[in-house]
């Protein structure tokens, strides 16, 4: 089969591999019908990820049709249409119990990670029963790929762990896809302001019609200034980080109001300062997360009932013999203007 596969930092390369075979009782073999590109593997490429060695093949988003199970497995059938979830879970031992599929002792993300991923034919699929989700009728293939990762990250990782509420201000550093899949799902929950920063007009002119009430342009050089100025001085309830650099780290704590969260979500390569001279009495609280897909059945439901539209976000499409295109384009965002792109297998 064909496959994008990482060669060590700065190297990948389109190529034949063999087609993956079920080697335990709970495995599914799933052909890939529509996968994307991820930050993330961004960030592998740059050798952030030291975890996925070389040799790998990459994503870990995707959605498609079982091809084969394991003896083992009880929910899903040769035929099936099914989306790929970017988090594996046994959904049995210490960590899975908890809630925490993302620390599952024989999963979590591995997809493309630990284990070849999605940016392929066929990929396998461990723990398939609790893993995969029966793709549901009347929505695009398209849009359930944005349910793999983004979707769950963005409100998980966002959303829930920086406590967003009805009333409270918001601002997300950061609107590329994970920062505008925060933004999507923070209107759940009605806050008064979703400010929305960015060095790309492009990408903010989005965010403003995806539902931001206010965009800033970080480019200028006084964000922190234009966001304390909508907030009458005080700073925003809730400061999220989806970039994964030092920098927008620390506009998190300069923006973030007493009594405040900092939610990181994006993937860092490098430390941040963290400024706990300024910060240690103003009764703030950090989070981090990765994403657990712990609300991805809730998730669907919002887009089955056309609450949430994931498709919005999606930018370009290739197929899979122009994956490096893709990348491409992806990687130079800036340029391009691209935020999700679908690739069709």
């Amino acid at each position: 089969m064909k496959a994008l596969v990482y060669h060590g930092p700065g190297g990948k390369a389109f190529e034949n591999r063999p087609k993956p075979e079920v080697e335990g009782l709970g495995d599914a073999v799933v052909r890939v019908l529509k996968t994307t590109i991820c930050g993330t593997d961004l960030h592998i490429l740059k050798g952030d990820v030291p975890s996925c060695e070389p040799g790998r093949v990459l994503g870990h988003e995707g959605m498609g049709v079982v091809d084969s199970v394991g003896a083992g497995v009880s929910g899903f059938k040769p035929g099936d249409r099914v989306l790929i979830s970017c988090i594996s879970a046994c959904g049995k031992c210490r960590y899975c119990r908890r809630g925490m599929y993302s620390h599952c002792e024989t999963g979590g993300w591995i997809l493309g990670n630990r284990i070849d991923g999605t940016q392929a034919e066929y990929v396998r699929i461990p723990h398939a029963d609790t893993s995969l989700y029966p793709a549901p009728e009347g929505v695009q293939d398209e849009a359930l790929v944005m349910l793999s990762d983004i979707l769950p990250t963005g409100f998980e990782c966002g959303v829930l762990n920086g406590k967003v509420a009805p009333g409270s201000s918001v601002a997300i550093v950061g609107s590329g896809p994970i920062g505008l899949a925060a933004l999507l799902t923070a209107q759940f929950y009605s806050p008064a302001q979703v400010i929305m920063i960015d060095l790309d007009a492009n990408r903010l002119d989005v965010a403003q019609r995806l539902g931001a009430t206010h965009v800033v342009d970080a480019a200028t050089g006084n964000a922190v200034e234009q966001v304390l100025a909508l907030t009458d001085g005080v700073g925003v309830d809730t400061a999220m980080e989806a970039v994964g650099a030092p920098a927008t780290f620390v506009m998190c704590e300069d923006i973030v109001a007493p009594g405040g969260v900092i939610a990181n979500i994006g993937v860092h390569g490098v430390k941040a300062d963290l400024h706990l001279e300024r910060l240690w009495s103003q009764n703030i609280s950090i989070t981090t997360r990765l994403v657990d897909t712990v609300t991805t059945p809730m998730l669907l439901k919002t887009v089955c009932a056309h609450r949430l539209d994931p498709a919005r976000l999606i930018t370009h499409r290739f197929s899979l013999d122009r994956i490096e295109e893709a990348y491409d384009a992806f990687s130079r965002a800036a340029a391009t203007s691209a935020l999700k792109v679908i690739i069709e297998v």
